[in-house]
């Protein structure tokens, strides 16, 4: 039986662009199927259920990637923050497993990889509220894998999912200062060349013929950190 091909999601045309150009040679099941989701929560969510509930059992794993903003200091643009957890603004905690081996596999390709928990906001988080969501627990934030991985857990649960984002700006070098569009250069290089990874790691969570396909995203659970500061 072929294998179903990867299905990428990103909130932004440029986004795609970067991931379309990459070394997909190899990639189970052929190339990607790369979807412009648009920004927030809403957007995401519709698009994915939309995918998912038009071709069932047509896709053999779900990333989420692009750029997203850290929220821990010491991390530099251009990093790639790997989700082993998304929490949303309701305190939802998603935990996926897929975080440390594809951070493995980036790391393998020669790639600086951090693995941790992305919070999903439903605005551009800035100055003080960066350092709260930090002080939760939080290294990366962005606008839509919470609902996806929302979305995956209601129609498609055991459906291999990772999450990455490829880090623009930092707590210390904030979006709109004049080293954005440098950051932004070095952020979008660096997307495209996650893209051997992520087919290194598609290829290891596959299902294989005759054998069961594992889970990789658990169930909600209430996050144990504090809400988000108002």
């Amino acid at each position: 039986m072929k294998p179903a091909p990867l299905l990428v999601l990103c909130a932004l045309g440029p986004e795609v662009w970067a991931l379309r150009g990459g070394d997909w040679r190899g990639a189970a099941g052929g190339p990607p199927v790369l979807v412009r989701t648009g920004v927030g929560r809403r957007r995401a969510g519709h698009t994915v259920r939309r995918l998912l509930t038009s071709a069932p059992g047509g896709y053999g794993a779900v990333v989420v990637a692009g750029f997203g903003a850290a929220v821990a200091p010491g991390i530099t643009p251009g990093d790639v923050i790997v989700a082993d957890g998304v929490r949303d603004a309701e305190g939802n905690l998603f935990a996926v497993d897929s975080g440390p081996e594809l951070s493995r596999a980036l790391k393998t390709r020669g790639l600086t990889a951090h693995t941790g928990v992305h919070h999903t906001a439903d605005h551009v988080v800035r100055g003080l509220e960066r350092r709260a969501l930090h002080l939760q627990g939080a290294l990366a934030v962005d606008m839509e894998a919470a609902a996806v991985l929302a979305a995956l857990q209601e129609i498609r649960p055991a459906l291999p999912a990772a999450v990455l984002r490829v880090v623009v700006d930092t707590p210390e070098r904030e979006l709109l200062r004049p080293g954005t569009l440098p950051a932004g250069v070095r952020a979008w290089r660096t997307l495209r060349a996650t893209v051997p990874a992520l087919v290194d790691w598609h290829e290891q969570n596959r299902p294989r013929q005759g054998g069961p396909l594992s889970a990789t995203l658990n169930h909600p659970t209430p996050s144990t950190l504090p809400q988000e500061a108002s």
